[in-house]
């Protein structure tokens, strides 16, 4: 017997928390678009998964497969492996590790386990699939699908440029419709979390007795509660408790308006961390991937992108008024229908002068021994504490913190990075790469530095950065009077990418130089120029 509906807090899927392995699973799962599924595809698939290390068992794990992996720490489940497994390594893994899961429509295990991955990409629309149904990736979910590095099973490159703002683009989408109330989910609360969230924040703003910074990190439990979409009745809630309590009310006193006041003392038993610091963390990393959030005051306040304004104006006219759908086709039909106005809205590009202040308001925020320390963690993988650093992934971190390093140890030096960013300066993705532009562009004298990061290893770094950089490099030699050359950054540079590197400094003289992230911040400790050219 289904269960009864009824109100819940929202938690975005634990199954899939980290973006780059959505898009990642989703590259991989879009080989198989069209394609009939059924019980035996759907293990398939998970075994392709397995292949990459998107998915990593337990049980049965080899030192060749280890080493595969090139996982320092095997529980990462979210990083690419630096090698694909074998077809026999793929099968030894899946017979030494039976899934006790159940779906619903799918046989118990693995089907059951492919079910449960995908789940939130289908609520999402971007894949829809059924037992014995064409698989239909949606024009959304394949932009998602290739804004990610990666080759496909038969070791092709699927792209040789990265596509971020496909992902900025496919969440937005998502985010701009997605119902708390709807048929892939039984809650009772009815609203659009993202809409709900900008109508309180422009409330909040437009009310001359508060600081016009938006809405606090300890306020998101309330959103995440609220039962319904009257953002009114939301903000005038939040107006009282900043009255009785100011901008830090007690977790208690939060934790008591969502138990008793919002949930009539009817919510399951949730440990008070969860509310204050889990549920919202999670909610702002989603937020956050529609590039229509800025995080202000250090990450204690929450509020709209400037440099975003016109996207949030369309959304809060087209959206905040939505159809109420009764079955789950119906309802993916909606999240999947392209609206190309919201795509094609720009994002308000920061001049040179704008990015240099930013930058340079981020260095005296971060001393250099902050920076440093948060560089050497990237170089083993480490996640962040820092309340604005953790809600960046990986990449996207590598580039800031390089971007910082680099104005930190050369004050003078004009430094251009050129990942997007919201209007903090805070970057909402990576570069990319588009128009064949590198990640960071510095400006010496005459001479001119082009940085390129990455947190790929192995097999994939080789394969999917060193020849884009030579594309980058000779691009951007066109825009210097002197010399031009290439610090490439990396975790740790992999024995190939440094093969192909000196074959492209002995076949067209350019000047790479590979670092670790460990030899990068020694060398620019301990020079007093950025250019090099020995």
């Amino acid at each position: 017997m289904a269960k009864k509906a009824k109100y819940k807090p929202l938690l975005f899927t634990t199954t899939v928390r980290n973006p780059k392995r959505l898009k990642s699973l989703l590259n991989i799962f879009q080989n198989y678009n069209s394609q009939i599924l059924t019980n035996d595809l759907a293990t398939e698939i998970m075994g392709e998964i397995i292949r990459f290390g998107l998915y990593r068992p337990t049980r049965g794990i080899t030192k060749t497969i280890e080493q595969k992996w090139g996982a320092k720490r095997i529980s990462d489940k979210s990083s690419i492996g630096e090698e694909t497994l074998s077809d026999k390594e793929v099968i030894h893994l899946i017979d030494r590790n039976p899934q006790d899961h159940k779906e619903a429509g799918f046989e118990e295990g693995w089907p059951s386990r492919f079910a449960t991955v995908f789940d939130f990409a289908k609520e999402l629309g971007f894949v829809y699939f059924n037992i014995n149904e064409k698989i239909f990736f949606s024009e959304i979910g394949l932009k998602l699908a290739n804004s990610v590095e990666i080759t496909n099973p038969n070791d092709e490159i699927l792209f040789d440029e990265p596509h971020p703002e496909f992902e900025q683009q496919a969440f937005l989408h998502a985010m701009a419709k997605s119902q708390r109330s709807n048929p892939f989910v039984r809650v009772l609360n009815d609203n659009i979390p993202l809409i709900l969230l900008l109508q309180v924040i422009q409330k909040l703003n437009n009310d001359n007795e508060f600081n016009g910074a938006g809405i606090s990190r300890l306020e998101l439990p309330l959103v995440l509660y609220w039962r319904d979409n009257n953002s009114d009745n939301l903000y005038q809630r939040i107006k009282k408790l900043r009255t009785e309590h100011g901008y830090n009310p007690s977790w208690e006193v939060i934790t008591n308006i969502c138990r008793e006041e919002i949930m009539d003392g009817e919510d399951i038993k949730r440990e008070d961390k969860s509310i204050m610091n889990e549920y919202p963390d999670e909610f702002i990393r989603k937020m956050r991937l529609t590039g229509v959030i800025s995080l202000r005051g250090g990450g204690r306040f929450i509020d709209i992108n400037r440099n975003e304004q016109a996207k949030v104006d369309y959304i809060l006219k087209e959206y905040s008024d939505y159809k109420k759908y009764s079955t789950e086709k119906e309802y993916f039909e909606y999240m999947s229908t392209t609206d190309n106005v919201l795509i094609s809205l720009k994002t308000k590009p920061l001049d040179i002068t704008e990015n240099d202040k930013l930058l340079e308001k981020w260095v005296n925020h971060y001393t250099w021994k902050i920076i440093k320390s948060e560089l050497k963690g990237l170089a083993v993988r480490r996640n962040s504490t820092d309340p604005i650093l953790k809600f960046l992934t990986h990449p996207i971190r590598l580039e800031f913190l390089t971007s910082l390093a680099i104005k930190a140890n050369y004050k003078d030096l004009k430094i251009v990075p050129n990942y997007p960013c919201d209007d903090e300066g805070i970057p909402t993705s990576t570069a990319g790469g588009q128009g064949n532009q590198g990640d960071i562009e510095c400006f010496e004298d005459e001479n001119g530095v082009l940085v390129e990061v990455t947190m790929s290893g192995g097999r994939t770094q080789t394969m999917m950065e060193v020849w884009p950089i030579e594309r980058h490099l000779e691009e951007f030699d066109k825009k210097i009077k002197a010399k031009s050359m290439c610090h490439f950054i990396a975790p740790s540079i992999f024995v190939d990418s440094k093969r192909q590197i000196k074959y492209v400094k002995d076949d067209k003289d350019l000047r790479i130089e590979p670092r670790s992230i460990e030899e990068f911040i020694s060398f620019i400790e301990t020079n007093e120029k950025l250019f090099e050219w020995n």
